[in-house]
């Protein structure tokens, strides 16, 4: 098939994990044969028009449009303040990529497509305007997230229209976990239409046989941790991905394994906040924050370091670091309230069982699941080799590529 993919972040600019899905699925279909064709954002310093590994990739190169845009939006978003720069350039990239995509390389060039993919509302105006002018080309919505479940049922109601326009318009939906296709369905989204399809992992990457073990031991030196326990957290520092509540859990595991050390690695607005309450807590010195963004290579390491992995999110779609974690033979303690793709992936008891369920808001019951992993260290081996084994039978990008393609195939 010819395939072409509208998603805001691409290599070599990365954000967070749409932009590890969209490099490792588009790889993959490429590698499967399939002709791929990406429209991405520039930030101004990256070419217009290049061929990564064999991918066509698109970057119009945008205006800025901050200051008429408000001329003609709506109050909602007038009130972004700051962030109006951000929907400017996203607005921007959406219509400047549709209209080179059918203006220049469907009507000018005569190329003929099978597939347009656009994910999230951040490339949903370049698909309702596709759809809306080459109507005969089946479009296919990738939701990875939704408005109301970022901002646990609030947020921008323009937003939430643009989702909810862009899936009418859409031929087929695809999301990345039963819990929020249930989601979707329960804000009205056609039923009919929803194909599950979870996101993956590399497993020969994020393997303890190949990391980098110099690496690792020069981050044991840098955190000073070669004796010490070590709960490591990887992800966005922001409310929703409950590292609030992580560090409010951590004084409680601390009562009873006092030789523990928690290490953040993310980026994310919470930052300051979070350095506060640690040191209000008590807790300061023996948490590291890095907030910056690293290497996979070092994210790797870093798993490898870690006794035990916690995603406490109080509302995740999927997560893909989960898989990373478990991939790397760790036992992992996942938010599993409310949305939540990580309970899909995690499995909490029985003989096949690689990790814990915990309620993100509750640090105690995080902390309590903390411990549970920390007070058997034996079976959290054996969790965590249960993990590998999980991800390598149900989640690898190869078990994700065929799935998505056969749902392509459908239109």
């Amino acid at each position: 098939m010819k395939i072409a993919i509208f998603v805001w972040e691409f290599w070599p600019r990365l954000v967070g994990g749409l932009g590890t899905y969209a490099i490792e699925i588009t790889r993959k279909l490429e590698e499967f044969g399939h002709e791929i064709v990406v429209f991405t954002l520039n930030d101004g310093n990256l070419p217009t028009l290049e061929n990564w590994q064999g991918i066509e990739v698109h970057r119009p190169l945008i205006l800025d449009i901050t200051y008429t845009l408000p001329l003609v939006i709506r109050e909602d978003i007038k009130r972004w303040g700051t962030g109006l720069k951000f929907f400017a350039d996203v607005f921007c990239y959406n219509y400047l990529s549709a209209t080179k995509f059918v203006n220049q390389l469907i009507k000018k060039e005569k190329r003929n497509f099978d597939i347009v993919a656009f994910h999230d509302w951040l490339s949903a105006f370049s698909g309702i305007a596709i759809k809306d002018n080459v109507r005969n080309l089946p479009c296919v919505f990738h939701i990875h997230s939704v408005e109301e479940q970022r901002n646990l049922g609030g947020g921008a109601e323009i937003i939430k229209e643009v989702e909810k326009i862009a899936s009418k318009k859409a031929d087929k939906i695809i999301t990345v976990s039963h819990s929020l296709k249930d989601y979707l369905i329960a804000l009205g989204y056609e039923p009919e239409k929803i194909e599950v399809c979870w996101n993956g992992c590399d497993p020969n990457k994020y393997n303890t046989k190949n990391m980098n073990k110099e690496l690792l031991e020069n981050l044991k030196k840098r955190y000073g941790v070669e004796d010490k326990r070590v709960i490591l957290f990887v992800g966005r520092l922001t409310y929703i991905k409950g590292v609030r509540q992580l560090i409010e859990a951590f004084p409680l595991v601390k009562q009873e394994f006092p030789d523990t050390k928690l290490v953040m690695l993310g980026k994310g607005e919470e930052y300051s906040e979070l350095v506060t309450l640690a040191q209000r807590l008590g807790v300061f010195e023996d948490i590291v924050i890095r907030s910056e963004w690293v290497s996979e290579e070092e994210r790797i390491a870093h798993y490898a370091l870690a006794d035990v992995c916690v995603f406490p999110s109080l509302s995740e779609p999927f997560g893909i670091v989960s898989l990373e974690a478990m991939a790397m033979e760790r036992p992992v303690v996942v938010g599993a309230s409310g949305i939540s793709g990580l309970k899909e992936q995690v499995i909490p008891s029985g003989d096949e069982r690689t990790g814990v369920h915990v309620d993100g808001r509750n640090p105690s019951d995080i902390a309590w699941g903390i411990k549970e992993v920390l007070r058997n260290p034996e079976e959290a081996k054996k969790w965590g080799k249960n993990g590998r084994k999980r991800v390598v039978e149900n989640f690898t990008w190869d078990i994700v590529a065929k799935r998505t393609v056969k749902i392509y195939e459908s239109l």
